[in-house]
């Protein structure tokens, strides 16, 4: 089996109780980022979500050309972004110049989302994201083939459009996340791999062998965003716990607003601390726990790459002792 690699997601909020200057944020996470390069990630994902008021990241491609000129080895890309928010002319355009400046390491992690508020602000309509979704996946597919393409669809319509400056790839790695069959129809046809949950496997294996694919070839990523390795737990969570808890309400309000994951029951449920503290929500394993846990992933779906993240208002320097732990004890078992 191959490698497993190991990366963090940084969404770049900035909530009210660590607020601070922006600016400062936005540096030490690209400082971040380059020594969890040093201590041998893999990977550094940016997110996209709108109208959140804590700052949650809004433009990953600006801020990925940002990770790319601060990382030498790691791949980069979204994790996920917004694919029906793009236009896709300017969307190939942009992953083109972004995968050059990075010497092709760019891997673009896509979906249709699940807020309506954020399609009605950027004056679209929810309900019809998925046929705009693959509308936008086709063209940008042939864009990136080198073609000039012509196309009239519901939802774009393009004359004469061509990405002039491919990079030396052409394609970019496109990780497409979804849980309905539909979804995973999408997935199996445009996409290289899947991003999502391991027990959807079999739904995608399915899926690719209906679209005359070799399932030996499938490409999976997992995220499970609160997951943490620690030689003393209950230290751990102490410290951790506020943190992660404004992720876990955060998203259980957004997850609330329209119940359009995708899965039955996916919403997290707001909770107070100390009811997330005793909920296990939060993932904290020992070393060993931890390769144990990943191993076991294996087993069940070919996982090639698993996203941990940065929790928002974390100092930096306690942060990289969690990640310098995982990187000496969790990592060379899977080298």
């Amino acid at each position: 089996m191959n490698e497993l690699g190991f990366g963090y997601l940084y969404d770049f909020r900035n909530p009210g109780p660590w607020r601070r200057a922006p600016e400062g944020l936005y540096a030490e996470t690209l400082d971040v980022i380059a020594e969890t390069e040093a201590l041998g990630f893999d990977g550094a994902w940016v997110p996209e979500h709108h109208l959140a008021e804590d700052g949650y990241m809004t433009s990953p491609l600006v801020a990925l050309a940002a990770v790319a000129a601060r990382t030498k080895r790691m791949r980069i890309g979204a994790a996920i972004a917004l694919g029906p928010l793009y236009e896709p002319l300017r969307f190939a355009e942009d992953c083109a110049v972004l995968d050059t400046l990075s010497g092709g390491r760019l891997a673009m992690g896509l979906a249709i989302g699940y807020r309506a508020r954020e399609y009605a602000a950027h004056g679209l309509d929810f309900t019809r994201r998925g046929a705009r979704f693959d509308e936008f996946l086709d063209i940008v597919r042939r864009l990136w083939a080198g073609e000039t393409v012509d196309f009239a669809g519901r939802h774009f319509t393009l004359e004469g459009a061509r990405v002039a400056a491919l990079s030396g790839r052409g394609q970019v790695p496109l990780y497409i996340g979804g849980f309905a069959p539909k979804a995973l129809e999408r997935v199996a046809k445009y996409g290289d791999g899947y991003f999502g949950n391991p027990e959807i496997w079999p739904l995608y294996r399915a899926k690719l062998e209906e679209q005359g694919k070799d399932p030996a070839s499938a490409r999976i990523w997992l995220q499970e965003l609160m997951l943490v390795v620690a030689h003393d737990k209950a230290v751990a969570l102490e410290e951790l716990a506020p943190h992660f808890h404004h992720v876990s309400n955060s998203y259980a309000a957004w997850m609330a607003e329209d119940r359009a994951v995708g899965i039955e029951d996916a919403a997290m449920k707001p909770m107070d601390l100390d009811t997330f503290k005793r909920s296990g929500a939060l993932k904290i394993l020992t070393p060993a726990e931890a390769v144990a846990h990943f191993r076991a992933l294996r087993e069940k779906a070919p996982v090639e790459h698993f996203t941990m993240m940065m929790p928002p208002g974390l100092p930096a320097e306690r942060f990289l002792a969690y990640a310098r732990t995982f990187a000496e004890e969790v990592i060379p078992a899977f080298r």
